[in-house]
Formats: structure tokens, C-alpha cells, sequence
């Protein structure tokens, strides 16, 4: 019997996966996109993947933009075809009709796994409800509370730093990567769920939650057979050693989570007054984990639409994302521009210096207007996610700002798609278009932000944000963008007031690779590992 339900099993598998393998094969005949120009493929199996990995972040997608156009698409794993539309118009359609375009099962799937049902995994109606109940947590009255938290910590890491330098005057070398991973670490434990992870102090060892969310977040080193592996489900439940780490992690981050859901939890109820309504002075948690469990145990939502605690859990990538690993590359990736632009920097330290204080309100933080125009200048050039996917739900058209020429040399005014195409958002190309930003937008110039410069094209950009497309647009824009922002500005603040930067080996040898975010990686390492070394000494008084 028992041999039976095996051979079954096995059975089902493999019809499963020749029938997953069939509709990849087949598919790229039956679809609208088979008319769309694009470069020749050299792998059935990974398709143009190797190709894009094998270059810096963007660069590749950059080329055959150049080459075939503003729409254009290249293979995916086992032969998929995936669209580029480098067009404003187009990706506004796209990203606000979210029901319509969706994230790829595949990625969904994988997050689910690792992280659980939470914000980046669900679509729909449930991506609604988590968000709406999300969205205090994120706004502009709880980030001015938290703003504290992020000077505290700078000030620890220039603290730090300075205490290294030697007393003639020499600069030390950082790695500012691991620095800053480290301190946007400790914020995001404070801010994000009230957890000490005390990644700053020299004499601490990672505890087991630093660990845990090392190994979630650590990278592949055969991606491109992982993008292959995660068009068929079924091999998700193959066991590897990878996932065996994983699926202890988050048994780790399940066990510790759950205790700070019933502290947080325990905190409202005992705020709670004689009349059963959550009295807001009594309850003093500010984190984001308490202010969203507050908002999921409110009186006006009816009990059908309340999160679930594994749902609340599912959150915590959220807050990491947002205030861990966005905030740390980010500010990697400012300093790298800043010690790449002396003029800059000493332009942006003078108007920093003229603030009074060490720790000023974010209102005031945001009212610095070349700080502004460095950080968004920054987050055009090194965004911190170059392309992200999304996959057609239904039939449908999208509109484009100018027409494109198919590979038979017709022109075409508008994309046919159909159901289940995939398609590229190339937020890196958008970024860095010579048609929105001019000859220079490869250049980090902070000036284009001053006074009204922004190129009109700009304003066509469907951001959220800035005019650019970092964090993305329509009703699955980055929540934590706010976060992110004013974390990144109090790092910049409180480091170029106090310290100069400058590169510690020569530009060409920092590279990009991406794992999760865009990282720094030097190209001179024979392991090619992550990381940014500056030179650094105090200012001259």
C-alpha cells in the first residue's frame, strides 16, 4: 500500500513538472510579445539571465535598450518571454492597475516561504487590508517620534569612528558597509519592534535574531539556477542545505516574534481604560510593531478584517527592508557619490555645519534643501532595486507616451499582452534616461533638484517619490518610504558634519551586484565580496 501512495506521488510530480515545463516551451508562440524586438537568447534553460548577472546592475538591461529601443523584451528562464517597456506611460498603467499586474508566483511563493503572508507576499483584497492597517504605523506623526532613534545611533557609529582615527591626523579606512548595516541594524530593532540587537558595540557577538536575519537575507551564488528552479513549484520541496538554514532561521525569528507580539499585545490590553477603549497616553510603545498591533486591536475594524498574528509576524520584513536594508546600501551608496564628488560634499557639509544642533526635528532634517537634493540625487543613480517583475492577470493594452517599431518594422502605438506575460519594471533605465534627464543623467550631479531644475519629462515618472522610480508607484509602492528617507538623512547628516570621506581604492574597482538590494562589490577580490572601504578623518575645525 505504502508503496502504492509513493509511486503515485512520484507519479504526480513528474507529470506536474512536464506540464509546468510544456507551458514555458509553448507559451512564447501563443503570446502577444512574440512580435516584440529583443536580443537573441544563448540557453533555453536560463535564457538571458546569466548575461544580465554577469554584468553590473542595469548595465546589461542599459545595452539592449540602446539597441532595440525603449520596448523591448529578452527570455527568462527555460525560454519565458519578458517584456521591458522603458516608457513612462506604459509603466504608470501598469503599476496602478495592481488586480491586473501582479508580482510572479514564483516570487511570492519564495517569500511566503521565508517570511510568511505578510505585505510583500499577498495581493488583492489582502494586500488592502494589510496595508490600510499598516499605514499609520508609517506616517509622517510616528516617524517624528522615531527620528531620535536615528540621530542616537549615527551619533554612536561617528562616535565610534572617530575614537578609531589616529591622533595625527591620518585617516582610518571603514568598511562602510558592514558599519552601516550594522547601525541601521540597531535602529530597526528599536524602531521597528522594540529589540536591542547591540550590532554597534564592538565587544557584543551577533544574538541569535542577528543571525537569523543574516541568513535570510544572505545571497545565492547560483542565482541564475535558482530563477530556473523557481518556475517549477514542486522543487521548492526538494531539500537542500540552503533551505535547512533558512527553515531554522525562521523558526528562530517565529519563536522571538511571537514573545514581542504578546508584549505588545499585553501593553494595549493594559492600556486599555474602564471603558474598554485604548487610551493613547497610556500606552507608550512607538516602535512600529506596537503601533501596528494598536491599529490591528482598534475598535472600529470589524473582527473579519483584523490581521492574524501570524499575519502581524509576517510584517517584520517590512520594517527590515525598509529600515535595515534599503536605508543601509543607500547610505553606502551616498558616501561612495559624496567621496567621488569632493565639491559636493563640502558644499553639502557647510550647510550642515550651519545647523545648530546635533539632532535636529525631522521637520527641520527636511527643510535642508541641498541634503534633499544629494539624497534624492543618490537614489536616482543607486536605486536600491534596479528591476523588479510583474505578470500580466488578463488580456489588456497598454498605452505608451510614443510608439515603438516591432521586429517586422511596423510601428506599433500601443503593447498587446496577454495573460500571464511577464514583464519588467526597469526602474534603474527610468532612473537614468538621457530622454527625462538629458546628457548627463549617468552623472551624480545634486544641482539638477535646486531651484525648480527638474527636467519637465521627469514629471512624468509615476514614483511615489522624488520623480524618480525607486520606490515604485500606484497601490504597491514602497510603505516604508518615508522611513527610509528621513534614516538616510540623519546617517548623511550627522557623518558629513563631523567626518571626510574619500575612496580607498580606485573607483573602478567597487562594482554593483545585486542580493535583495544593489550592493557594493569589489571586482579586485578574488571572492568578490560586499563592501565599501573609505578613508576617513575628522573635519578641520
Amino acid at each position: 500500500m505504502l508503496g502504492t501512495v509513493l509511486l503515485s506521488a512520484a507519479a504526480s510530480f513528474v507529470l506536474y513538472t512536464v506540464w509546468s515545463i510544456l507551458q514555458r516551451v509553448t507559451k512564447p508562440y501563443f503570446s502577444a510579445l512574440k512580435n516584440i524586438p529583443g536580443p537573441p537568447s544563448p540557453s533555453w534553460l536560463y535564457g538571458n539571465i546569466r548575461e544580465i548577472l554577469q554584468q553590473e546592475a542595469g548595465v546589461q538591461v542599459e545595452q539592449w535598450v540602446e539597441q532595440y529601443g525603449h520596448v523591448f523584451k529578452f527570455k527568462w528562464a527555460m525560454n519565458a518571454d519578458r517584456l521591458v517597456p522603458v516608457d513612462t506611460k506604459a509603466l504608470h498603467h501598469i503599476l496602478t492597475h495592481s488586480f491586473d499586474y501582479q508580482k510572479p508566483k514564483d516570487a511570492s511563493r519564495n517569500i511566503a516561504q521565508i517570511f510568511g503572508y505578510g505585505l510583500l507576499a499577498v495581493e488583492e483584497e489582502e494586500h488592502k487590508q494589510q496595508r490600510r492597517i499598516m499605514n499609520p504605523a508609517f506616517g509622517p506623526m510616528h516617524l517624528r517620534e522615531m527620528t531620535s532613534i536615528f540621530f542616537e545611533k549615527a551619533i554612536q557609529l561617528r562616535d565610534i569612528w572617530l575614537a578609531q582615527i589616529p591622533a595625527s591626523g591620518e585617516p582610518a579606512m571603514f568598511d562602510a558597509l558592514s558599519w552601516l548595516s550594522r547601525m541601521t541594524l540597531d535602529v530597526i530593532g528599536q524602531a521597528g519592534f522594540g529589540y536591542d540587537f547591540n550590532a554597534l558595540n564592538p565587544d557584543s557577538t551577533p544574538n541569535e535574531l542577528n543571525q537569523a536575519f543574516a541568513t535570510i537575507f544572505q545571497g545565492s551564488q547560483n542565482r541564475h539556477r535558482l530563477f530556473v528552479l523557481n518556475q517549477i513549484p514542486l522543487t521548492n520541496l526538494i531539500p537542500t542545505e540552503r533551505r535547512r538554514r533558512i527553515a531554522e532561521a525562521r523558526r528562530t525569528m517565529d519563536r522571538i516574534g511571537r514573545r514581542l507580539l504578546e508584549e505588545k499585545k499585553r501593553a494595549v490590553r493594559e492600556s486599555t481604560g474602564a471603558g474598554g477603549k485604548v487610551e493613547k497616553k497610556a500606552f507608550q510603545g512607538r516602535d512600529l510593531l506596537s503601533l501596528l498591533v494598536k491599529a490591528n486591536m482598534a475598535e472600529d475594524i470589524p473582527e473579519n478584517q483584523r490581521l492574524t498574528d501570524d499575519q502581524v509576524l509576517a510584517q517584520v520584513p517590512t520594517f527590515m527592508i525598509a529600515g535595515h536594508e534599503t536605508s543601509s546600501t543607500g547610505a553606502t551608496w551616498c558616501l561612495y557619490a559624496l567621496s567621488r564628488a569632493p565639491d559636493a560634499q563640502v558644499k553639502l557639509r557647510e550647510e550642515l555645519r550651519g545647523v545648530s544642533t546635533d539632532t535636529p526635528s525631522m521637520d527641520e532634517l527636511n527643510a535642508l534643501p541641498y541634503l534633499d537634493a544629494v539624497i534624492r540625487e543618490m537614489l536616482r543613480i543607486h536605486a536600491p532595486v534596479p528591476m523588479t517583475a510583474r505578470v500580466a492577470m488578463k488580456d489588456d493594452v497598454i498605452p505608451l507616451s510614443k510608439p515603438f517599431v516591432d521586429r517586422y518594422g511596423k510601428t506599433q502605438d500601443v503593447i498587446r499582452i496577454s495573460k500571464g506575460d511577464s514583464i519588467a519594471v526597469p526602474i534603474l533605465q527610468i532612473n537614468c534616461s538621457k530622454e527625462i534627464w538629458g546628457e548627463d543623467a549617468g552623472e551624480f550631479k545634486p544641482e539638477r533638484w535646486l531651484k525648480d531644475s527638474v527636467p519637465e519629462a521627469a514629471h512624468n515618472v509615476p514614483g511615489i517619490w522624488g520623480n524618480i522610480l525607486t520606490f515604485l508607484g500606484g497601490p504597491r509602492a514602497c510603505i516604508g518610504y518615508r522611513f527610509s528617507l528621513v534614516e538616510m538623512k540623519a546617517i548623511i547628516f550627522t557623518l558629513i558634519r563631523a567626518l571626510e570621506f574619500s575612496l580607498a581604492v580606485p573607483p573602478e574597482q567597487i562594482g554593483k551586484r545585486q542580493v535583495i538590494v544593489t550592493r557594493p562589490v569589489d571586482l579586485a577580490d578574488p571572492e568578490k565580496k560586499n563592501w565599501m572601504p573609505l578613508l576617513v578623518r575628522p573635519v578641520k575645525q
